[in-house]
């Protein structure tokens, strides 16, 4: 292929890149979005494979169909609950592969120049302890690794011994090109991997998926530069960049800082005590008690959480707010950015159900509705609704934003049970005069909540 037309084309792909990462910033425009993306991604992976001289393209087809096939089934199969887990996977296949990459270049020509051993060095630690800490959040979100942050006696000093070992490894490498030294270096990255994400909580799982996609796209752009590849180069830039860029936001939203969430081992199991456990203090309502609430209701704001997504209950939740405005009830949707298992999967799984996109607000644009509101409606949400983030210093959640439910005249909360959320602590939420509890499966209970409103 002519290089000029070449070049040309790798720009189209890169244009693809970057206009399709901005049309993700909405619900609106997400879908072409990700279509641009692919696009972009066909066009770069077959203008390299043209450009590459390759005599032989067996391996290559093969490996097409084996992956498109998983890429398609994963696709269609994974439940909305498991997309978590999936991105977490993705993320560290990603990773191996760059790490994989530019180990291979190293084994086939020792790079001469230090310049491109260092970057060899980076490649291969970040993307193999990105492929080894992906698939720790990944056990940890499937349930396979308990929830709660993992640690032995002198962690910190193991951990601080082993990034000393791959900074002395990669120079060892670096100055001899001795292949040892590379097998070294992929084995400790690999362990620091499971050493620093084993010790993070369920509570920090948003963050932590966000920061492991930014570091697969760190090790892509690494790999880019090791293989002179410009269309590596800018897709993994991009990807390291917004995934930088959302891990912040991701931790703002926690009023906590990355450093925090890496070494602070916050947060629990979620598991605590049943619903039946209590002190009796809480106000139990039935279906019919909570049906009358929302029916008489002026407007209604629905707060969904985790457990709106276990129970796959976004379509309940459709079908009541439906019911609702029918009766003239005004129901919005509060979306606090830290909700379920990673970045914007409440805003997916109702986008999923067909929920308007105007009435999806997040909790900048919403939060000071709450004290307006007839009723506040949480579906399996805990700690991003909850009070002690407020008003109490002694909270290990405190000064963590949270949508201010108890603020509105009566919330509605529909729980399993009263077990804590994945910050491992109680919810004075459930105990308030105007909070009522119903104890249920979430699509049960939105399903019958929506037969029990009487028509309009």
């Amino acid at each position: 292929m002519n290089e000029a037309l070449g070049s040309v084309l790798y720009l189209v792909a890169a244009s693809l890149f970057i206009f399709g990462l901005k049309r993700l910033s909405s619900p609106l425009t997400a879908r072409s979005g990700n279509l641009m993306g692919a696009v972009g991604m066909l066009l770069a992976v077959v203008l390299t494979l043209l450009q590459a001289d390759i005599i032989d393209y067996t391996v290559i087809i093969a490996g097409i169909l084996v992956g498109g096939t998983v890429g398609t089934l994963l696709a269609r199969r994974v439940a909305m609950t498991g997309i978590p887990q999936l991105v977490a996977a993705f993320n560290g296949f990603g990773g191996a592969a760059s790490g994989m990459v530019a180990a291979a270049e190293f084994l086939e020509n020792a790079p001469s120049e230090v310049e491109t051993a260092i970057t060899v060095s980076i490649s291969t630690v970040v993307g193999l302890a990105t492929f080894t800490g992906s698939f720790v959040a990944f056990g940890k979100l499937q349930g396979l690794i308990a929830g709660r942050p993992m640690l032995f006696r002198g962690q910190l000093f193991f951990d601080s011994v082993l990034v000393a070992g791959i900074v002395g490894t990669g120079i060892w490498m670096i100055t001899s090109g001795d292949r040892t030294a590379l097998w070294l270096l992929i084995a400790l990255a690999g362990l620091l991997g499971v050493t620093r994400t084993l010790p993070i909580g369920g509570a920090d799982m948003p963050v932590i998926v966000a920061f492991l996609n930014s570091m697969s796209g760190l090790a892509a752009a690494s790999t880019g530069f090791v293989i002179g590849s410009h269309a590596l180069i800018i897709s993994g830039a991009l990807v390291g960049a917004s995934g930088l860029v959302l891990t912040a936001i991701m931790s703002r939203a926690m009023n906590r800082s990355l450093a925090n969430v890496l070494f602070a081992a916050f947060g629990g199991n979620g598991e605590g005590r049943p619903d039946d456990a209590g002190d009796g203090s809480v106000i139990r309502a039935t279906i019919e008690d909570a049906a009358v609430t929302l029916a008489y209701a002026r407007n209604v704001i629905v707060v969904p959480g985790y457990g709106l997504a276990v129970a796959q209950a976004q379509y309940a939740a459709r079908d009541l707010a439906d019911r609702l405005a029918e009766r003239g009830v005004e129901v919005r949707y509060a979306v606090h950015p830290v909700a379920g298992r990673m970045p914007g999967h409440m805003n997916v799984l109702l986008a999923e159900a067909d929920v308007p996109y105007k009435q999806l607000l997040d909790l900048d644009e919403i939060n000071d509705d709450f004290p307006r509101t007839d009723v506040a409606l949480v579906v399996g949400a805990n700690d991003v609704v909850n009070p002690s983030a407020r008003e109490d210093p002694s909270s290990p959640i405190y000064g963590m934003p949270i949508l201010d439910v108890d603020r509105a005249a009566t919330t509605i909360v529909i729980k399993r049970s009263l077990s804590p959320g994945f910050a491992g602590i109680d919810n004075p939420l459930f105990y308030l005069d105007a909070t009522l509890m119903l104890f249920a499966d979430a699509r049960a209970a939105l399903e019958d909540l929506a037969r029990a409103v009487p028509e309009a």
